[in-house]
Formats: C-alpha cells, structure tokens, sequence
C-alpha cells in the first residue's frame, strides 16, 4: 500500500508542485487549500504524513497541528513555514510538529525530509517493560507519559522519542549524530538547530520547580543523562 500524504498549504502553486512531485515518487496525495479544510480531511483520512503550511486563512498550521495532536494522533508532521525565526520553530515544535521547512525550499530537500518522516515507526518502543525510570524521571510506554517527582509532564511525540533513547541509555553519552539519526532518521546539516532547541524544551519541562538538571552536555561530543548541576 503507498504511503498516504496529506498536503495543508493555501499557495495553489505549492500544492500542485507537491501534488505531482510526490505521486511521481510514489505517494498518495491529498490536498486541501486551508487550515479548516485540512481538519475536515484529516476527519476521514489516516495519513502517514502530513505537511502542514504555517500562514493560512480560517485556522493556521500551528493551529491545525495542536488540535490533531489534542485528538491523539501521533502522525509525523511536516510544517512549511516562510519566517526563518526561531520562536516560529519553537512554536511550531512546542505544539506538536515534528520538522520544519523554511520556504523557499528546494524539492530535493523537503523530499528527504518525507522519507525520513516516513521511516519512523510509531510501534518503534518495544522494551520488555512497560516503564523506564531514572532517579525521580519516569517514562510510561504505553501512555506515552513522563513524570517527574509524581507531577506529569506535557510533552510532544519527538520530545518523548528523545527522552526514551535518553533514559535507554542513562550515565551514556550520545554524540549529537547519533541522536539525529536515530530520532530524526537523517542528519541536520549546516546552521540547523533543531536538536538544540529539542534539548532546551525538554531541560525546561523537566526542570520545573526547581528540580536538578539530568540532560547534561557534553562540551564538544553530545548529552548524557545523569545527575548532577552542570550544564
């Protein structure tokens, strides 16, 4: 069975572009022109990937993405967006998007950035035990829920993928490559900072109310979880 995209973009160039360029790649695509007719969409539809402009009449992408994530969907989330700003990537992020792509983008680009949306398993959690723990941190796998301290903390699809391969590997430093890989499935190249940003939500979630940091850097290879004050 082809792999199902649904395209949300209310630019009529951008939409027949991808429309062609990713069924002559294979996919099965739908698209819908705005944010309101995109939810309507995703009423009837289970995609596997959904690319999701930003700046949009009706309902925009950040808006579109919180509410398919408030209904429990867990599909990858491509959001296009035409402002290189940080707080956009964060918001975008914050709210439940898995990448992002600043336009102008090249084809070539963004059709690597499906396929390795595409490659994530959402089954990919298969640990004998249905929950991991690592001093006052604990991850339910069939929830898909972190505590810390007993207080639940919110967090997104990629935040939570990112916080298992961490507490899988507690007191273990994980290069920045081989997080990207193996959260990410390809790597980030040049200025990108997504695994940065990635890193300062979740300090920033797990950290409130005082408690001691346990994502720690490593100065020049990657992070580690493990206890401690250091940055």
């Amino acid at each position: 069975m082809r792999p199902h995209i649904v395209v949300v973009d209310d630019d009529e160039k951008i939409t027949s572009l991808l429309r062609r360029s990713l069924a002559f790649e294979g996919y099965e695509v739908t698209t819908a022109s705005n944010g309101l007719e995109g939810l309507k969409v995703l009423l009837t539809a289970d995609p596997n990937l959904l690319i999701l402009d930003v700046m949009m009449p009706q309902v925009d992408g950040w808006e579109v993405c919180r509410r398919v994530r408030e209904g429990g969907s867990t599909v990858p989330i491509l959001m296009l967006t035409a402002k290189d700003d940080i707080q956009d990537r964060v918001k975008g992020l914050d709210t439940g998007a898995d990448d992002y792509l600043v336009k102008p983008f090249a084809l070539e680009e963004l059709l690597a950035r499906v396929r390795a949306l595409l490659r994530r398993k959402p089954d990919k959690i298969e640990d004998a035990a249905n929950r991991l723990a690592y001093e006052d941190l604990l991850l339910d796998l069939d929830s898909r829920e972190a505590l810390r301290g007993g207080r639940r903390i919110e967090l997104t699809a990629k935040e939570f993928d990112l916080l298992h391969l961490f507490m899988q590997n507690p007191r273990r430093v994980l290069t920045r490559d081989s997080i990207m890989d193996k959260i990410w499935g390809y790597d980030f190249s040049g200025e990108s900072n997504v695994l940065e940003v990635y890193i300062a939500m979740l300090r920033q979630k797990t950290e409130e109310g005082g408690s001691k940091r346990l994502i720690q850097t490593v100065r020049g290879t990657g992070y580690v979880l493990r206890g401690g004050e250091g940055g």
